[in-house]
């Protein structure tokens, strides 16, 4: 499982679902447009930390963003 692509779903997800964009979850976070947009996209690789501070400005829990949705393909171990 790729888990900056799981956590990029579930916070687009969340997101669109409390009708909020990109710049309104900026301004309730502090973390910029382009870096929501590339967390969203996979392409970020965001610490514990701001996982919790972005879930703050979801009015989320932090599991939520990484709790497993499914889509994603199971890693070999």
């Amino acid at each position: 499982m790729d888990m900056r692509a799981l956590v990029g779903r579930n916070f687009a997800r969340i997101r669109r679902e409390k009708g909020l964009s990109q710049e309104d979850v900026e301004e309730r976070s502090g973390f910029s447009q382009q870096y929501i947009s590339g967390l969203e996209n996979g392409l970020r690789n965001p610490t514990i930390v701001t996982l919790f501070e972005l879930a703050q400005a979801l009015e989320v829990s932090h599991v939520d963003l990484v709790t497993p949705d499914g889509k994603g393909k199971p890693r070999k171990r």
